[in-house]
């Protein structure tokens, strides 16, 4: 298989960023490792397909692919330098110094020792990899409690991605040594995975704080008594008191998320909401009418009219 990813990807090399896309997507559709398990010659087309399209995706890149400054799989090209255009270069911490003769030695073995030593002519260096970021959405019961999870890299390769206990919505993961490799004998770069979590249909996080809102019957509120509540640990029973009207707030200490660095978790917060049967009968209807004509208050006196 060319190592071209212009060839690779099937497109032109005037190719438009959507058509690069869409090529990607079309080889990854059809060649996938989770459709096609097993398939070894499937894996192999969409790595190779990944790593193109890897390339070709950043504008930037692709322009250093084109012009010859890297190679398909993203490496600097050696090119051959020499010493006065080293002095010269704007990175050059001696560059213009008027250098003593007597230190021009001294000078120029440092710089040798930093191409490889002397006797070797060729353009080598050593550096680390580049750092690679990627995106990872987890659930929210993973973000409060932790987990391991699978990333797929573009080259069809997966890590293992340890989520700590507490990570929060837009947090990074630093994964040391598996990002791009290294030059030379330069270590390899480091994976860098940017959480999402997802929202949870009954739980919202505070801080480290669990907030829920938990709807009560009209007779819960008034004679107050037990009721089944969700927490992110299962089911418990909080004690609604007599009297309680819709916006009290149920404090569970310890229900919430792990606090960092401690063994300490936040709180759960319940907010008791009153909730009307879907339908008011005649008899509920007719005992309203009645109770109000004989204790009627007003839970807005003092407000402005």
């Amino acid at each position: 298989m060319s190592d071209d990813p212009y060839s690779v990807l099937g497109v032109a090399k005037d190719a438009s960023a959507t058509d690069i896309k869409k090529a990607y997507r079309r080889i990854a559709k059809d060649c996938h490792p989770d459709l096609k398990p097993g398939d070894a010659k499937a894996e192999a087309k969409f790595k190779a397909a990944a790593a193109a399209y890897d390339l070709l995706k950043d504008p930037e890149t692709r322009a250093r692919y084109d012009s010859g400054e890297i190679d398909a799989s993203g490496q600097e090209r050696p090119q051959q330098q020499y010493y006065r255009e080293y002095a010269e270069a704007a990175g050059n911490p001696y560059r213009g110094r008027a250098a003593d003769p007597d230190d021009m030695s001294d000078i120029f073995a440092e710089f040798m020792r930093g191409r490889g030593g002397y006797g070797q002519r060729s353009h080598e260096f050593h550096a680390p990899g580049h750092n690679l970021s990627y995106s990872l959405e987890i659930s929210f019961l993973d973000a409060v409690f932790g987990a391991s999870q699978k990333l797929t890299l573009p080259d069809g390769d997966r890590i293992e991605v340890k989520i700590p206990a507490g990570i929060t919505d837009g947090q990074t993961i630093r994964l040391r040594g598996k990002g791009a490799p290294g030059y030379g004998d330069g270590p390899a770069g480091d994976a860098l995975v940017t959480v999402s979590v997802s929202s949870h249909p009954v739980f919202d996080r505070q801080g480290d704080d669990i907030h829920i809102t938990l709807p009560i019957t009209i007779d819960e509120a008034v004679l107050g008594g037990k009721v089944p509540a969700p927490t992110i640990d299962g089911g418990v029973n909080v004690t609604v008191p007599a009297g309680t009207s819709s916006g009290k707030t149920l404090r569970l200490r310890g229900k919430g998320v792990k606090k960092r660095g401690s063994s300490d978790r936040g709180d759960q917060l319940i907010e008791l909401t009153v909730t009307l049967p879907e339908t008011v009968d005649d008899e509920l209807k007719q005992f309203m009418e009645t109770w109000r004509d004989s204790h009627r208050y007003d839970p807005r006196k003092g407000m402005p009219s």
